[in-house]
């Protein structure tokens, strides 16, 4: 039996021959298509099995790109699911934003990142995923100023876990280092997973699209300032990340939001501007706080004659999770929340009550 060490070496020394008899076509910019054995040689058929698959090689393709930010925006609507990556790794030229999705496509010819999930790096991945895909495509990206890719799965078609919102608990393994331990395997999980994995590496952050729009809004307000946007006449000389932070209004961000993939209504947009929708911690910074995130012990309502009490702190994060979970219905009737929710717990029940107004 191969060692899988020695099977990448081995696959390693394959990639030392001559360049002709690995090229198909050279397609400038640094960019090559390969002939269909060394395809197969990179592992040729790569499976996408599930909407948790496109995740992982969407990550692996930014952090190969150089990033040191990689944004997850995620939203369901029916059966249709919408991923949304954004980083600020090395951009594709204009002439490749179509190619890239092309078997055998890669800017990797004389390097391969062997990880955790296998071979990367032989021009299949983004195939995979337009293949197992609604659509699939480049929707922002330039030469040294970020990328953002956007996909659209049908769960109908391929599958993706029921439950999307459990983030998993963590522990520590034999040499100290954070690992999941139980939860759903997730697109969450996932994003947590890569995290910990190349938490040297980069940053990762995972939440909805006005989520994401408001954290990579404040991120950058950290390193552009107000003076830099002066000169500023098209949003196109920013980088991706920094033209929502350069967006003057409601109505500005709006437009931006859309242009890098993020959609949202105006009304979002005017909750981002006007700091409604709060900036998202990093993966990492969420499983590393206090230990990550905390596993209650369960409680049997209906036996236990003590009664269900609440710390301050759960309660207090019941409460922003459910508060996140209301703009479903805050985007859809038009209504505002005027106070946080607030949690009561009772005798084999909890009661959360809303104050709303509209929002007109």
């Amino acid at each position: 039996m191969v060692e899988p060490e020695s099977s990448f070496l081995g696959f390693v020394a394959s990639m030392g021959g001559e360049r002709s008899l690995r090229v198909e076509e050279n397609l400038g910019e640094g960019y090559v298509r390969l002939r269909v054995a060394e395809a197969e040689r990179r592992q040729a058929k790569h499976d996408i099995r599930c909407a948790e698959d496109i995740v992982i090689e969407m990550l692996r393709n930014s952090r190969d790109a150089g990033a040191k930010h990689i944004y997850v925006a995620t939203s369901r609507e029916g059966d249709l699911r919408t991923i949304t990556i954004l980083d600020d790794g090395s951009g594709i030229p204009e002439d490749m934003q179509e190619h890239v999705f092309e078997a055998r496509v890669t800017s990797k010819l004389e390097s391969v990142h062997m990880d955790r999930w296998g071979v990367h790096g032989r021009g299949m991945a983004l195939y995979s995923v337009r293949e197992n895909a609604v659509s699939a495509g480049v929707v922002s990206s330039a030469v040294g100023k970020g990328s953002s890719i956007k996909v659209v799965t049908d769960a109908t078609k391929l599958s993706e876990r029921t439950d999307q919102s459990t983030w998993p608990a963590t522990g520590v393994d034999e040499d100290g280092a954070i690992v999941c331990e139980r939860g759903p395997h997730n697109i969450i999980r996932t994003c947590c997973e890569f995290a910990i994995e190349e938490r040297s590496t980069c940053e990762v952050y995972v939440g909805s699209p006005s989520e994401i729009a408001s954290t990579a809004r404040a991120r950058a307000a950290r390193s552009i300032g107000a003076s830099d946007l002066m000169f500023i006449d098209d949003m196109g000389e920013l980088p991706v990340l920094e033209r929502l932070r350069a967006a003057a209004d409601a109505a500005e961000l709006h437009e931006v939001a859309s242009s890098v993939g993020l959609d949202m209504s105006e009304r979002t947009a005017h909750r981002i501007v006007s700091g409604q929708i709060k900036p998202l911690r990093s993966v990492m910074a969420r499983l590393t706080h206090r230990g990550g995130p905390k596993q209650p012990k369960p409680v049997d309502l209906a036996h236990d004659h003590r009664g269900l009490k609440l710390s301050a702190e759960d309660s207090r994060d019941f409460s922003r999770e459910l508060e996140r979970a209301f703009a479903l219905l805050g985007d859809r009737y038009y209504l505002k929340l005027e106070d946080a929710p607030k949690v009561r717990v009772g005798k084999g029940r909890i009661v959360v009550t809303f104050d709303v107004s509209e929002d007109l």
